[in-house]
């Protein structure tokens, strides 16, 4: 028979063995829920970053043209490798215009840019006969060593896929005082809303008109209204060379910022054919 004492015993025990599986079930809640916590925040996160780089181009000249900002939201990453080589010497010239110069590009004719950057030369096809005012700035811009020295201060690689240039100043926020109209923005090349790969297009404030010489290269298909005058196309060795500074990714690690590549323009030249 069992003593009142061993009952007493046996009772606590009992008492002491559900107290530790509340206790264990109660940590496996908590741990279940600050997973799940967790996994929302993440893809809060990411979703977050994916709607503004959507709007990669909106903020692009904020006094008259300038590109849009850098998110600097993340910590920045282990660099992968520079691919590319060191700038040619020279400095960037602060070249200001009142207002777009005059029109005075062939309309029929073929013209083509070549940005010789320490990644390697990309060349790009202009549109003149669709994109007419786009093309005759970078002309004269070109002509006047605008370009010359400046670094591509973006590159997205969440969401859309862009390397953006034409910025003297490296900040986002720079352009040559003037603004040029929207054109050809309904190119057939922007069906369902997307810039397919190798296509050049317009940087500006989100608003009409407000273009400047701010440009992104698409590396990638990229789901974007068509607000971007599209002006020109990559070659197949420029893909390339956009390619290698993709792969290096940017400085923030959360998909838009700086390019890790030191990617210079050292020459621009505009050619007619």
């Amino acid at each position: 028979m069992v003593s009142q004492e061993q009952r007493r015993r046996q009772l606590a025990r009992e008492k002491f063995l559900r107290q530790q599986q509340r206790r264990t079930e109660a940590r496996r809640r908590a741990k279940v829920r600050n997973s799940v916590i967790a996994s929302v925040l993440g893809v809060v996160i990411i979703g977050s970053v994916a709607l503004y780089t959507t709007g990669v181009m909106k903020d692009d000249d904020k006094k008259e043209n300038a590109g849009a900002e850098v998110t600097p939201s993340a910590s920045p990453t282990t660099k992968a490798p520079d691919p590319c080589e060191k700038p040619a010497k020279g400095k960037v010239k602060p070249l200001n215009w009142k207002k777009e110069p005059a029109l005075t590009i062939d309309k029929s004719a073929d013209y083509t840019m070549k940005l010789a950057t320490t990644c390697g030369d990309i060349d790009i096809a202009l549109k003149a006969a669709a994109a007419p005012h786009t093309v005759n700035s970078f002309d004269f811009l070109a002509g006047k060593g605008y370009f010359d020295h400046t670094k591509c201060h973006r590159l997205t690689t969440n969401s859309i896929y862009v390397l953006q240039c034409g910025d003297p100043t490296g900040s986002g926020s720079g352009g040559p005082g003037y603004t040029i109209p929207d054109e050809n923005l309904k190119d057939k090349v922007l069906k369902k809303k997307t810039y397919p790969a190798g296509t050049v297009a317009m940087a500006n404030t989100g608003q009409k008109h407000t273009g400047g010489s701010q440009f992104f290269l698409v590396y990638k298909d990229s789901p974007l209204p068509p607000s971007y005058t599209p002006f020109g196309t990559v070659s197949a060795s420029g893909m390339k060379v956009l390619k290698k500074i993709a792969d290096a990714g940017e400085n923030t690690g959360a998909g838009d910022g700086a390019p890790n590549a030191t990617v210079v323009i050292d020459k621009a030249t505009v050619t007619k054919s």
